[in-house]
């Protein structure tokens, strides 16, 4: 499989990692060669509740057997999806009353910069620097990395940037601009939290000059903060807010959310202002609804941070210089990028799943499913230190 796998499908890096995937249950996936990862990734914070929940499959099987595609977004009701964006309403703090579903966090993105376009007439958008928001042309033209961004230029004009945490740049946005969009935690940086009431900084600085703030909650929603969305940890709404990846338990999956009064304008003027084939399908969104409620009706999100504490507790050795992030959101800031890199694949072939971040090369992703029991996490951390404790014996010592 993995020759035909490098022959046949389009790669992302010259050295993918190549596990050839047998199946996947709870905190763990099986190769083909029988081996058991536990896997501290969650496939880049995506299965929230682990992989091949029960709730979840049987959400997908109950759906499947009524109907799959019927038609494009928004012309019928199913009840999968309204019953989603209900509970989602009911989840969100107002004016977040009303949400667009679409297939995947970028495509939720570049819904939420149209709808500050048209909202206010106005075409700046400001981003912040070593920002991530995806990788569609839109969400591109906000990364500020020319190494990524030059190929394929020209990008979506208009485009500004501050320093995240930066409060004297916060006089870069003007009455001229539309909106400025923030992770809530900058993930590809190396999971970089608001610092100094930052957020609600910016908030009140775009209320000032009538701009919108869009936040990107596609990483850290979900309860992987702690609280089911990362803003509440920083008390700042905003007027858009954009989901993803854990939001659909391990199926593709985004949405923008914002008030009625604002979502309402992508219905006219022009009609269709936004548009998708298969946002909101049926057996996604039942499985994002499953999600949904067991992560809200159980006490997924308070152990959260009881889980991080553990982490925190058992991840400490001299070549981690920093664990950043909040919850089960994680990131270790090692001594150098080569450690980083040497701890991954070593863990790879301990049978543990670890992932790099995109711009922070120094740092180790931990972002586990949020099921993770207090023994998986004892288990992989024992690893991770048993690696590094090699790593600086160095190469003469004697295992």
């Amino acid at each position: 499989m993995k020759e035909d796998f490098l022959k046949y499908q389009a790669q992302t890096t010259p050295h993918p990692l190549s596990l050839e995937v047998s199946h996947a249950s709870g905190c763990y996936i099986y190769t083909t060669d029988d081996k058991k990862h536990l896997d501290f990734v969650a496939g880049v914070s995506a299965c929230s509740l682990g992989h091949s929940h029960p709730k979840i499959v049987k959400a997908i099987k109950d759906q499947a057997g009524k109907y799959l595609h019927v038609m494009v977004y928004g012309e019928y009701a199913q009840a999968p999806a309204v019953e989603l964006t209900k509970l989602l309403a009911a989840h969100l703090p107002d004016p977040l009353n009303k949400t667009y579903l679409v297939n995947s966090g970028t495509e939720a993105i570049e819904g939420s910069l149209k709808l500050a376009r048209r909202a206010t007439g106005r075409s700046e958008i400001i981003a912040a620097r070593h920002a991530y928001h995806g990788n569609t042309m839109g969400s591109l033209s906000l990364m500020d990395f020319k190494e990524r961004t030059k190929p394929f230029e020209p990008l979506v004009g208009d485009i500004s940037f501050i320093e995240f945490n930066k409060e004297s740049d916060l006089q870069k946005i003007t009455t001229k601009t539309a909106a400025v969009i923030l992770e809530t935690i900058q993930g590809g940086a190396g999971f970089i939290i608001p610092t100094n009431d930052y957020l609600k900084k910016v908030s009140s600085r775009c209320k000032e000059v009538g701009a919108l703030l869009i936040l990107d909650e596609i990483q850290p929603g979900f309860g992987r903060t702690g609280k089911l969305f990362g803003f509440e940890n920083f008390e700042v709404v905003p007027d858009i807010v954009a989901l993803g990846k854990g939001m659909g338990g391990g199926l593709p999956i985004g949405a923008f959310s914002a008030s009625e009064e604002l979502m309402d304008l992508l219905m006219d003027n022009p009609k269709l202002g936004h548009i998708t084939t298969f946002g909101g399908n049926p057996l996604i969104a039942a499985a994002a609804l499953a999600t949904l409620k067991e992560i809200s009706e159980t006490r997924i999100i308070p152990e959260t941070l009881e889980k991080e504490k553990l982490f925190r507790k058992h991840l400490q050795h001299p070549l981690i210089k920093e664990i950043r992030g909040k919850g089960l959101m994680l990131a270790l800031i090692m001594e150098s990028a080569e450690i980083a890199d040497r701890l991954i694949l070593q863990a790879k072939e301990k049978e543990l799943i670890l992932f790099w971040l995109l711009f922070e090369k120094r740092a180790v992703r931990i972002t586990p499913p949020l099921t993770i029991s207090n023994e998986e996490i004892m288990k992989g951390c024992g690893i991770i230190v048993d690696i590094l404790n090699k790593i600086k014996a160095g190469p003469g010592a004697v295992n």
